[in-house]
């Protein structure tokens, strides 16, 4: 059952935000009043709040089943949405299910069923098809970033999920960019669409060319990046083996990054972001998976260092820097036997005369071996770390607690230290490991 917390000012102060911005208020509007939205708005404009708040006056705190689908296309953007859920304290219980994790974890935190249940395609369907709980309570279907859930690759398993779906009566599309035809098998008749896709950030956003003299990228790349200096951003690739050759490229010339691509086990997805997050990566290289759906802090810049194929692709790229009235920079790096495409029109020249200040990375990640299930807290690990690591308040950076570990950024000349007097001492009633991550 909810608990008292249902008021939007009282969810709105718990996550330390004073106000809705105009794009949601309206959405939130409508949605209430509608049973079937499109939202349509850029990248980080705040559109997963936009959604879980009209969806939180929805359900019902006496019903024990899963009342309410988000289907996402990627795992990331599961976790993601999740997180956001839980911290709004509303007291319903939240679950996020996708591919690239054990099935047994599923399967413990669905055996108390989720009022709202969030997860990828793929996952869901196995969930349905197995039948591990009723879907006759399901009234209100969700599809975030719907222009990728939608598209081909995922069209049969959609079909199995919503075919599944008796008793909807409220569904809500968003997107950051629009999709020109709603498969039938969605049944959305009759939508109003929330449009701010026109409200882009065009002051905000700034893009600049630069051209590589050489077909080979990679000096061109450096240079730019030491032009930017010490601010973290990301590098987009179109292919893994591209990333590898960057990565490689990067670890020669002492530059701290972590890698994001399909091609990678989930648990090193999920550490890429964290280091990235917590300032010791100060690069993200990354592939379009990362366009989309990944929570990282708000970014100065991003390099498309290989041209998307794609006006979305390009759109999405974009969409993680200069978010809501933040300024920033995408750069488009051209080789020299490259021509742009059609849809990089608004874009100045940029050389990389001068080079800022740089400086090598002031954090490490340390990886402790307990988290929620061991009844841990963040204040139990700043207490362990500052009694007896004897850290300082300004030493201790960011703590990212999970539901079986946690990881902590603390400066790269204490992290030894840290590991030698904390490793094996108990946090709580649990002795744990400390290493560099």
């Amino acid at each position: 059952m909810a608990n008292s917390i249902k008021d939007q000012q009282d969810i709105l102060d718990k996550l330390n935000i004073q106000s809705l911005h105009r794009m949601q208020k309206e959405a939130i509007a409508v949605i209430a009043e509608t049973t079937n939205t499109i939202l349509l708005s850029p990248t980080g404009t705040g559109k997963t709040l936009a959604f879980l708040l009209p969806l939180l006056d929805v359900l019902d705190p006496t019903n024990s089943e899963v009342q309410a689908l988000i289907i996402v296309p990627s795992r990331e953007l599961a976790i993601q949405i999740e997180q956001v859920a839980r911290d709004m304290g509303s007291g319903f219980k939240v679950n996020a299910v996708y591919g690239g994790r054990p099935m047994s974890k599923d399967k413990i935190e669905i055996k108390h069923t989720p009022a709202i249940l969030i997860g990828t395609p793929g996952r869901i369907l196995d969930h349905f098809d197995a039948n591990r709980f009723s879907k006759a309570s399901i009234k209100t279907l969700i599809l975030d970033e719907f222009d990728k859930s939608l598209e081909d690759g995922f069209e049969e398993e959609m079909k199995g999920i919503i075919g599944q779906l008796p008793s909807i009566n409220k569904r809500i599309l968003t997107s950051a960019t629009k999709l020109d035809k709603i498969p039938g098998f969605v049944r959305l008749d009759k939508p109003v669409t929330v449009d701010y896709l026109s409200e882009k950030r065009k002051s905000t956003l700034v893009i600049k060319t630069v051209v590589s003299q050489k077909p080979n990228k990679l000096p061109s790349l450096l240079e730019l990046l030491q032009h930017i200096g010490n601010h973290q951003g990301i590098i987009f690739c179109n292919f893994r083996e591209s990333i590898d050759r960057v990565s490689h490229f990067l670890k020669r010339n002492n530059i701290s990054h972590a890698t994001f691509s399909g091609g990678m086990e989930q648990q090193d997805r999920e550490r890429s972001l964290i280091t990235f997050r917590n300032g010791t990566s100060q690069i993200l290289l990354a592939t379009d998976l990362a366009s989309r759906g990944i929570d990282i802090p708000e970014l100065g810049f991003i390099i498309h260092y290989e041209l998307p194929k794609h006006h979305e692709e390009f759109i999405h790229r974009n969409g993680r820097t200069a978010r809501v009235n933040a300024k920033g920079t995408a750069y488009v790096l051209k080789g020299s036997d490259e021509q742009l495409p059609d849809f990089i029109k608004e874009s100045r020249p940029h050389k990389t005369s001068t080079k800022a200040p740089t400086s090598a990375p002031q954090w490490e990640t340390l990886f402790i071996s307990g988290g929620r299930k061991d009844k841990i807290s963040k204040g139990d690990i700043v207490g362990l770390f500052m009694k007896q690591g004897g850290l300082t308040q300004e030493q201790l950076g960011t703590i990212e607690l999970k539901q079986d570990c946690a990881f902590v950024a603390v400066p790269i000349k204490e992290a030894k230290r840290i590991v030698k007097i904390l490793d094996n001492t108990r946090l709580k009633k649990k002795k744990v490991r400390i290493r560099v991550l």
